[in-house]
């Protein structure tokens, strides 16, 4: 338990923690006094979690070990009233008063279970160049808060799982929005507060993202493939005997070609402690060059033009590699200030906060403990910040998959 820096912080903290707990009770709609104990199971247990039947075994588990089983084959947890409460608690912000919000998937690995439905060939990084792998297991897409400062805590909000015959894209956009319609309905934005910011790994196609969810009070920063190319803008037209359309695109600006860069309109240089000097450009008003595939193959009108701001983050030095590459982001904001662009690159570097999180719900809450069909898994529940955390063996029973 984290220590409090006055008596009002602790009676305040325990309040929201007592009012979370009795919520929560409330969203149990079957054998929910025997779910709640396993969770405070899970909560109070000695080590790591490797064992369901151990547990019923500590003193919060009063119950014997049939209860334990019968809860999580038949017990419900009520998802959309789980959601709003977790969204409804106190949530962290970034130095500016800002709510930064994190997308990441993380994967239960299941290779040796051919006859587990729903499997899909999930992405696994490995030590070494080219020792990346494809493995089936089931994804689950994870939106969390992130905290500021020297920790590594979130505040997760949503867990969906992805199916064989889902796109990525289009689920992240809906539970992104959904998450966000939640934040605003529980009074965390209103109208003149600063924009949510995104942030997200190259994984994700951040300017469709961007173009999906251009009607809600966000900013989105992702990151882009070393391999990549933007365009800049078309400029003024230039009068020509032949005439016909204006030029949709300007010149290419590719991340591998130095001597394709213009000077940036934004250049800043941070001293930090742990990566040496930070040095970042920033290119305003670029695009990238889009075409009738992928994501946009069913878009009936003219294509349009995503502007954004893209930046280059190059550090001195990272833990063990002394020759680090550059990081390439690209965010939907325009006009960027150099504060504003620090505060960027510095978002997207916590996002990784998120890993943390993930290998704490494997290795220590027992995440992956018992495997079961995806619609019935238990799973680790956490809101993790300095305000209450819970972290229950549940499962919610439709398609979504578990709720974390």
């Amino acid at each position: 338990m984290t220590s409090l820096p006055g008596a009002a912080s602790a009676v305040e903290s325990l309040s929201v923690l007592s009012r979370f707990r009795n919520q929560f009770h409330d969203c149990l709609y079957t054998r929910a006094d025997a779910l709640f104990e396993l969770t405070d199971a899970v909560l109070c247990a000695d080590g790591p979690v490797t064992s369901l039947p151990e547990l019923t075994l500590t003193a919060e588990h009063r119950r014997g070990h049939g209860a334990m089983y019968d809860a999580l084959n038949n017990g419900h947890l009520e998802p959309t009233r789980f959601r709003r409460l977790l969204a409804s608690l106190p949530l962290p912000r970034a130095a500016d008063g800002r709510i930064v919000l994190a997308v990441d998937v993380s994967n239960w690995l299941r290779p040796d279970a051919p006859t587990s439905p729903d499997r899909l060939f999930c992405h696994v990084y490995g030590r070494g160049r080219s020792a990346d792998q494809r493995i089936p297991g089931w994804p689950y897409s994870i939106v969390a808060a992130l905290e500021t400062g020297r920790t590594s805590w979130t505040a997760v909000l949503d867990a969906i799982r992805l199916g064989p015959a889902d796109d990525a894209t289009a689920v992240t956009a809906d539970q992104l929005r959904e998450v966000v319609g939640r934040i605003v309905a529980a009074g965390h934005w209103s109208t003149g507060d600063a924009d949510i910011l995104i942030v997200m790994d190259s994984g994700y196609d951040v300017t469709r993202l961007a173009h999906v969810l251009a009607d809600l009070p966000v900013e989105l920063v992702g990151r882009l493939r070393s391999d990549r190319v933007m365009l800049r803008d078309a400029g003024p037209r230039r009068s020509t005997p032949r005439g016909g359309q204006p030029r949709k695109h300007g010149g290419v600006l590719t991340f591998a070609k130095p001597e394709s860069w213009h000077t940036p309109e934004v250049v800043t240089t941070t001293d930090t402690t742990r990566y040496g000097t930070a040095e970042a450009q920033a290119w305003d008003r670029m695009h990238p060059r889009l075409t009738h595939r992928g994501p946009w193959l069913d878009h009936e009108d003219e294509l349009p033009l995503l502007h954004g701001t893209l930046i280059r983050l190059k550090v001195d030095h990272l833990p063990g590699d002394r020759d680090p590459k550059p990081v390439w982001l690209w965010t939907s904001a325009t006009g960027a200030d150099p504060a504003h662009i620090d505060r960027l690159w510095q978002a997207f570097l916590r996002r990784f906060d998120l890993e943390h999180t993930f290998r704490l719900w494997k290795q220590t809450l027992g995440w992956t403990v018992r495997p079961r069909p995806p619609h019935r898994i238990p799973t680790i529940c956490c809101c993790l910040d300095h305000q209450p955390a819970s972290f229950e063996n549940l499962y919610e029973g439709d398609r979504a998959g578990p709720l974390l």
